[in-house]
Protein backbone atom coordinates (compact mmCIF):
# COMPACT_ATOMS: atom_id res chain seq x y z
CA UNK A 1 0.00 0.00 0.00
CA UNK A 2 2.77 2.41 0.95
CA UNK A 3 4.64 1.57 -2.27
CA UNK A 4 1.64 2.49 -4.42
CA UNK A 5 0.96 5.63 -2.39
CA UNK A 6 4.60 6.65 -2.89
CA UNK A 7 4.32 6.09 -6.65
CA UNK A 8 1.07 8.09 -6.77
CA UNK A 9 2.57 11.02 -4.85
CA UNK A 10 5.86 11.02 -6.76
CA UNK A 11 4.02 10.88 -10.09
CA UNK A 12 2.28 14.15 -9.28
CA UNK A 13 5.47 15.82 -8.10
CA UNK A 14 7.55 14.65 -11.04
CA UNK A 15 4.87 15.57 -13.58
CA UNK A 16 5.02 19.21 -12.52
CA UNK A 17 8.83 19.17 -12.81
CA UNK A 18 8.96 17.29 -16.11
CA UNK A 19 6.76 19.77 -18.00
CA UNK A 20 3.59 17.72 -17.68
CA UNK A 21 4.92 14.57 -19.33
CA UNK A 22 2.76 12.03 -17.48
CA UNK A 23 4.30 8.84 -18.89
CA UNK A 24 7.88 9.81 -18.12
CA UNK A 25 6.83 11.11 -14.70
CA UNK A 26 5.09 7.80 -13.89
CA UNK A 27 8.08 5.70 -14.97
CA UNK A 28 10.43 7.94 -12.98
CA UNK A 29 8.13 7.64 -9.95
CA UNK A 30 8.06 3.83 -10.16
CA UNK A 31 11.85 3.68 -10.46
CA UNK A 32 12.31 6.13 -7.59
CA UNK A 33 9.91 4.31 -5.26
CA UNK A 34 11.48 0.93 -5.91
CA UNK A 35 15.00 2.28 -5.50
CA UNK A 36 14.00 4.10 -2.33
CA UNK A 37 12.62 0.88 -0.81
CA UNK A 38 15.84 -0.74 -1.97
CA UNK A 39 17.74 1.93 -0.06
CA UNK A 40 15.81 1.10 3.11
CA UNK A 41 16.56 -2.58 2.60
CA UNK A 42 20.26 -1.84 2.02
CA UNK A 43 20.32 0.19 5.25
CA UNK A 44 18.95 -2.80 7.17
CA UNK A 45 21.34 -5.16 5.40
CA UNK A 46 24.15 -3.04 6.82
CA UNK A 47 22.87 -3.75 10.33
CA UNK A 48 22.33 -7.43 9.50
CA UNK A 49 25.83 -7.98 8.11
CA UNK A 50 27.44 -6.26 11.11
CA UNK A 51 25.26 -8.33 13.47
CA UNK A 52 26.17 -11.61 11.79
CA UNK A 53 29.85 -10.73 11.96
CA UNK A 54 29.34 -10.39 15.71
CA UNK A 55 27.72 -13.83 15.84
CA UNK A 56 24.15 -12.54 16.15
CA UNK A 57 21.54 -14.27 14.00
CA UNK A 58 19.20 -12.17 11.85
CA UNK A 59 16.20 -14.35 10.94
CA UNK A 60 14.49 -11.68 8.83
CA UNK A 61 14.27 -8.05 7.82
CA UNK A 62 10.89 -6.28 7.93
CA UNK A 63 9.99 -3.35 5.69
CA UNK A 64 6.96 -1.35 6.73
CA UNK A 65 5.41 2.09 6.42
CA UNK A 66 7.90 3.83 8.73
CA UNK A 67 11.07 2.23 7.36
CA UNK A 68 12.75 -1.08 8.09
CA UNK A 69 13.86 -3.27 10.95
CA UNK A 70 16.48 -6.03 11.07
CA UNK A 71 15.21 -8.66 13.53
CA UNK A 72 18.08 -10.01 15.64
CA UNK A 73 17.83 -13.15 17.75
CA UNK A 74 19.76 -11.67 20.68
CA UNK A 75 21.14 -8.43 22.02
CA UNK A 76 24.74 -7.28 21.64
CA UNK A 77 27.25 -8.41 24.27
CA UNK A 78 29.43 -5.29 24.54
CA UNK A 79 29.10 -1.52 23.95
CA UNK A 80 31.64 -1.74 21.12
CA UNK A 81 29.61 -4.45 19.41
CA UNK A 82 26.48 -2.33 19.82
CA UNK A 83 28.08 0.72 18.19
CA UNK A 84 29.38 -1.27 15.21
CA UNK A 85 25.94 -2.72 14.52
CA UNK A 86 24.19 0.62 15.03
CA UNK A 87 26.46 2.61 12.71
CA UNK A 88 26.52 0.01 9.91
CA UNK A 89 23.10 1.09 8.63
CA UNK A 90 23.83 4.85 8.53
CA UNK A 91 27.14 4.07 6.82
CA UNK A 92 25.23 2.38 4.00
CA UNK A 93 22.82 5.35 3.74
CA UNK A 94 25.79 7.72 3.57
CA UNK A 95 27.39 5.73 0.76
CA UNK A 96 24.10 5.68 -1.16
CA UNK A 97 23.58 9.43 -0.71
CA UNK A 98 27.11 10.23 -1.85
CA UNK A 99 26.91 7.77 -4.74
CA UNK A 100 23.58 9.13 -6.03
CA UNK A 101 24.79 12.71 -5.69
CA UNK A 102 28.02 11.87 -7.53
CA UNK A 103 26.13 10.30 -10.43
CA UNK A 104 23.75 13.27 -10.59
CA UNK A 105 26.68 15.70 -10.61
CA UNK A 106 28.31 13.72 -13.41
CA UNK A 107 25.13 14.08 -15.51
CA UNK A 108 24.30 17.79 -15.05
CA UNK A 109 27.21 19.22 -13.09
CA UNK A 110 27.93 19.80 -9.38
CA UNK A 111 25.99 23.06 -8.92
CA UNK A 112 22.69 21.84 -10.42
CA UNK A 113 23.00 18.71 -8.28
CA UNK A 114 23.55 20.82 -5.16
CA UNK A 115 20.55 23.00 -6.03
CA UNK A 116 18.35 19.94 -6.59
CA UNK A 117 19.39 18.19 -3.38
CA UNK A 118 18.96 21.42 -1.39
CA UNK A 119 15.59 22.00 -3.11
CA UNK A 120 16.70 25.45 -4.32
CA UNK A 121 17.10 27.00 -7.75
CA UNK A 122 15.96 25.65 -11.09
CA UNK A 123 16.63 21.95 -11.61
CA UNK A 124 17.19 20.39 -15.03
CA UNK A 125 14.31 18.21 -16.22
CA UNK A 126 16.41 15.13 -17.00
CA UNK A 127 14.36 12.27 -15.42
CA UNK A 128 17.45 10.24 -14.50
CA UNK A 129 18.94 13.28 -12.80
CA UNK A 130 15.64 13.84 -10.99
CA UNK A 131 15.57 10.26 -9.66
CA UNK A 132 19.20 10.40 -8.52
CA UNK A 133 18.88 13.72 -6.69
CA UNK A 134 15.68 12.58 -4.97
CA UNK A 135 17.39 9.39 -3.77
CA UNK A 136 20.42 11.38 -2.61
CA UNK A 137 18.16 13.71 -0.63
CA UNK A 138 16.08 10.91 0.92
CA UNK A 139 19.13 8.87 1.94
CA UNK A 140 20.61 12.00 3.53
CA UNK A 141 17.33 12.49 5.43
CA UNK A 142 17.35 8.84 6.55
CA UNK A 143 20.96 9.26 7.69
CA UNK A 144 20.30 12.45 9.65
CA UNK A 145 17.08 11.25 11.27
CA UNK A 146 18.51 7.88 12.27
CA UNK A 147 21.48 9.52 13.98
CA UNK A 148 19.26 11.33 16.48
CA UNK A 149 20.30 10.06 19.94
CA UNK A 150 16.95 8.50 20.84
CA UNK A 151 15.86 4.86 21.00
CA UNK A 152 15.06 2.97 18.76
CA UNK A 153 16.94 5.04 16.17
CA UNK A 154 20.52 4.13 15.32
CA UNK A 155 21.74 7.20 17.18
CA UNK A 156 19.80 5.95 20.18
CA UNK A 157 21.65 2.64 20.03
CA UNK A 158 24.93 4.56 19.96
CA UNK A 159 23.75 6.64 22.95
CA UNK A 160 22.87 3.42 24.79
CA UNK A 161 26.31 1.99 24.05
CA UNK A 162 28.04 5.12 25.36
CA UNK A 163 25.90 5.17 28.51
CA UNK A 164 26.43 1.43 28.91
CA UNK A 165 30.19 1.93 28.71
CA UNK A 166 30.18 4.81 31.20
CA UNK A 167 27.86 3.21 33.75
CA UNK A 168 28.89 -0.41 33.26
CA UNK A 169 25.24 -1.43 33.03
CA UNK A 170 23.37 -2.31 29.84
CA UNK A 171 20.05 -1.74 31.62
CA UNK A 172 21.04 1.77 32.70
CA UNK A 173 22.24 2.53 29.19
CA UNK A 174 18.92 1.34 27.79
CA UNK A 175 16.95 3.43 30.30
CA UNK A 176 18.87 6.56 29.32
CA UNK A 177 18.42 5.95 25.59
CA UNK A 178 14.76 4.98 26.07
CA UNK A 179 14.06 8.20 27.99
CA UNK A 180 15.60 10.15 25.12
CA UNK A 181 13.31 8.20 22.80
CA UNK A 182 10.27 9.09 24.89
CA UNK A 183 11.31 12.75 24.77
CA UNK A 184 11.63 12.64 20.99
CA UNK A 185 8.23 10.95 20.77
CA UNK A 186 6.66 13.80 22.76
CA UNK A 187 8.28 16.40 20.50
CA UNK A 188 7.15 14.66 17.30
CA UNK A 189 3.67 14.06 18.70
CA UNK A 190 3.38 17.72 19.68
CA UNK A 191 4.57 18.82 16.23
CA UNK A 192 2.07 16.50 14.54
CA UNK A 193 -0.82 17.65 16.75
CA UNK A 194 0.02 21.30 16.06
CA UNK A 195 0.00 20.65 12.30
CA UNK A 196 -3.30 18.77 12.46
CA UNK A 197 -4.93 21.59 14.46
CA UNK A 198 -3.60 24.01 11.85
CA UNK A 199 -5.37 22.02 9.15
CA UNK A 200 -2.37 20.10 7.83
CA UNK A 201 -3.20 16.38 7.85
CA UNK A 202 0.47 15.63 7.20
CA UNK A 203 0.84 15.96 10.96
CA UNK A 204 -0.77 12.54 11.31
CA UNK A 205 2.49 11.08 9.98
CA UNK A 206 4.46 12.67 12.84
CA UNK A 207 1.89 11.44 15.37
CA UNK A 208 2.18 7.89 14.00
CA UNK A 209 5.98 8.11 14.10
CA UNK A 210 5.84 9.43 17.67
CA UNK A 211 3.64 6.50 18.70
CA UNK A 212 6.10 4.02 17.16
CA UNK A 213 9.16 5.58 18.81
CA UNK A 214 7.47 5.81 22.22
CA UNK A 215 6.27 2.20 22.06
CA UNK A 216 9.68 0.94 20.96
CA UNK A 217 11.37 2.82 23.81
CA UNK A 218 9.10 1.17 26.39
CA UNK A 219 9.59 -2.26 24.83
CA UNK A 220 13.37 -1.83 24.86
CA UNK A 221 13.36 -1.33 28.63
CA UNK A 222 11.20 -4.41 29.19
CA UNK A 223 13.31 -6.55 26.84
CA UNK A 224 16.57 -5.46 28.46
CA UNK A 225 15.20 -6.31 31.91
CA UNK A 226 14.37 -9.78 30.61
CA UNK A 227 17.81 -10.12 29.04
CA UNK A 228 19.51 -9.11 32.28
CA UNK A 229 17.46 -11.68 34.22
CA UNK A 230 18.53 -14.46 31.84
CA UNK A 231 22.20 -13.49 31.75
CA UNK A 232 24.46 -16.49 32.30
CA UNK A 233 21.66 -19.06 31.96
CA UNK A 234 21.77 -21.64 29.18
CA UNK A 235 19.45 -24.24 27.73
CA UNK A 236 21.02 -26.94 29.89
CA UNK A 237 19.89 -25.08 33.04
CA UNK A 238 16.15 -25.43 32.37
CA UNK A 239 15.71 -28.30 29.89
CA UNK A 240 14.09 -31.66 30.63
CA UNK A 241 17.08 -34.00 30.93
CA UNK A 242 15.10 -37.21 30.50
CA UNK A 243 13.23 -37.01 27.21
CA UNK A 244 11.38 -40.01 25.79
CA UNK A 245 13.13 -40.94 22.54
CA UNK A 246 12.27 -43.25 19.67
CA UNK A 247 15.10 -45.49 18.36
CA UNK A 248 15.61 -45.25 14.62
CA UNK A 249 15.90 -49.06 14.35
CA UNK A 250 12.34 -49.68 15.58
CA UNK A 251 9.77 -50.56 12.91
CA UNK A 252 6.60 -48.47 12.48
CA UNK A 253 4.25 -51.16 13.90
CA UNK A 254 6.11 -51.37 17.18
CA UNK A 255 6.60 -47.59 17.29
CA UNK A 256 2.87 -47.01 16.88
CA UNK A 257 1.93 -49.53 19.56
CA UNK A 258 4.64 -48.85 22.18
CA UNK A 259 5.21 -45.12 21.72
CA UNK A 260 2.41 -43.23 19.97
CA UNK A 261 -0.55 -45.19 21.38
CA UNK A 262 1.03 -45.61 24.79
CA UNK A 263 1.97 -41.98 25.39
CA UNK A 264 -0.65 -40.34 23.18
CA UNK A 265 1.84 -37.84 21.76
CA UNK A 266 1.83 -36.66 18.16
CA UNK A 267 5.62 -36.75 17.66
CA UNK A 268 8.84 -38.17 19.14
CA UNK A 269 12.52 -37.33 18.73
CA UNK A 270 14.34 -40.10 16.84
CA UNK A 271 17.87 -41.12 17.86
CA UNK A 272 20.40 -43.60 16.49
CA UNK A 273 22.15 -46.33 18.48
CA UNK A 274 24.61 -43.75 19.88
CA UNK A 275 21.86 -41.42 21.02
CA UNK A 276 22.47 -38.83 18.31
CA UNK A 277 19.40 -36.81 17.37
CA UNK A 278 18.26 -37.58 13.80
CA UNK A 279 14.94 -35.78 13.53
CA UNK A 280 11.24 -35.98 14.35
CA UNK A 281 8.80 -38.82 13.62
CA UNK A 282 5.12 -37.89 13.54
CA UNK A 283 2.05 -39.96 14.28
CA UNK A 284 0.37 -38.83 11.06
CA UNK A 285 3.14 -40.50 9.07
CA UNK A 286 3.83 -43.52 11.25
CA UNK A 287 0.30 -44.77 11.87
CA UNK A 288 -0.80 -45.09 8.21
CA UNK A 289 2.45 -46.93 7.46
CA UNK A 290 1.90 -49.31 10.41
CA UNK A 291 -1.69 -50.10 9.36
CA UNK A 292 -0.91 -50.58 5.68
CA UNK A 293 -0.63 -54.29 4.88
CA UNK A 294 2.51 -55.33 3.08
CA UNK A 295 4.28 -58.44 1.91
CA UNK A 296 7.63 -57.64 3.45
CA UNK A 297 8.85 -56.25 6.75
CA UNK A 298 7.32 -52.98 7.93
CA UNK A 299 9.46 -49.88 7.35
CA UNK A 300 11.73 -48.58 10.08
CA UNK A 301 11.27 -45.30 11.91
CA UNK A 302 14.47 -44.06 10.28
CA UNK A 303 12.48 -43.93 7.03
CA UNK A 304 9.68 -41.88 8.61
CA UNK A 305 11.72 -38.90 9.84
CA UNK A 306 10.46 -35.46 8.77
CA UNK A 307 12.85 -34.04 6.14
CA UNK A 308 14.92 -31.22 7.60
CA UNK A 309 13.68 -31.73 11.15
CA UNK A 310 17.12 -32.92 12.27
CA UNK A 311 18.40 -29.34 11.92
CA UNK A 312 15.23 -27.31 12.39
CA UNK A 313 14.43 -28.84 15.79
CA UNK A 314 18.02 -28.78 17.07
CA UNK A 315 19.57 -26.41 19.61
CA UNK A 316 22.89 -26.63 21.45
CA UNK A 317 22.59 -27.37 25.16
CA UNK A 318 25.04 -24.52 25.79
CA UNK A 319 22.91 -21.99 23.86
CA UNK A 320 22.03 -18.91 25.99
CA UNK A 321 18.36 -18.79 26.98
CA UNK A 322 18.28 -15.22 25.75
CA UNK A 323 18.69 -16.36 22.15
CA UNK A 324 15.54 -18.50 22.39
CA UNK A 325 13.36 -15.45 23.04
CA UNK A 326 13.44 -14.69 19.32
CA UNK A 327 13.50 -18.29 18.11
CA UNK A 328 10.90 -18.80 15.41
CA UNK A 329 11.52 -22.57 15.49
CA UNK A 330 10.69 -22.76 19.21
CA UNK A 331 7.58 -20.64 18.73
CA UNK A 332 6.43 -22.78 15.80
CA UNK A 333 7.11 -26.24 17.27
CA UNK A 334 6.69 -25.55 20.98
CA UNK A 335 9.88 -27.48 21.81
CA UNK A 336 13.47 -27.97 20.64
CA UNK A 337 15.92 -30.84 21.08
CA UNK A 338 19.01 -29.91 23.10
CA UNK A 339 22.14 -31.67 21.85
CA UNK A 340 25.79 -31.72 22.88
CA UNK A 341 28.81 -31.10 20.65
CA UNK A 342 28.55 -34.63 19.22
CA UNK A 343 24.87 -34.26 18.37
CA UNK A 344 23.76 -36.58 21.17
CA UNK A 345 20.30 -35.70 22.48
CA UNK A 346 20.66 -34.49 26.07
CA UNK A 347 17.27 -32.95 26.73
CA UNK A 348 14.18 -31.13 25.50
CA UNK A 349 13.39 -27.46 26.09
CA UNK A 350 9.85 -26.20 25.69
CA UNK A 351 8.17 -22.81 25.41
CA UNK A 352 6.67 -23.36 28.86
CA UNK A 353 10.13 -23.87 30.39
CA UNK A 354 11.41 -20.64 28.84
CA UNK A 355 8.36 -18.78 30.13
CA UNK A 356 8.89 -20.24 33.59
CA UNK A 357 12.48 -18.97 33.51
CA UNK A 358 11.14 -15.46 32.89
CA UNK A 359 8.59 -15.44 35.72
CA UNK A 360 10.96 -14.42 38.54
CA UNK A 361 11.98 -11.33 36.55
CA UNK A 362 8.35 -10.26 36.21
CA UNK A 363 7.57 -10.53 39.93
Amino acid sequence: MILFLAIFWLSGVFKSVLSGDGTVAYLAAVATALLFFGSLLAHEFGHAIAARRAGIGVPRIDLWMLGGLARMDRDSNTPGEEIKIALAGPAVSLLLAVGCFGLAAAIEGPQPAINAVALTGESPVNPVFLVLTFLATMNAVILAFNLLPAWPLDGGRVARAVAWKLTGSRLRGTLISANLGKGLALLLGGLGLWQVLAGDLGGLWWILLAFFIGSAARQAVAQTQVTESLAGRNVIDVMDRHPVTLPASVDVVRADEEWFRRYGWSWFPVVDESGRFLGIAREQEVRPASERPGLGSPPLISEMIDPGSGQEWRVAETEPLESLLGSEALARHGALMAVDESGVLRGVITVEQVRAALKPSAM
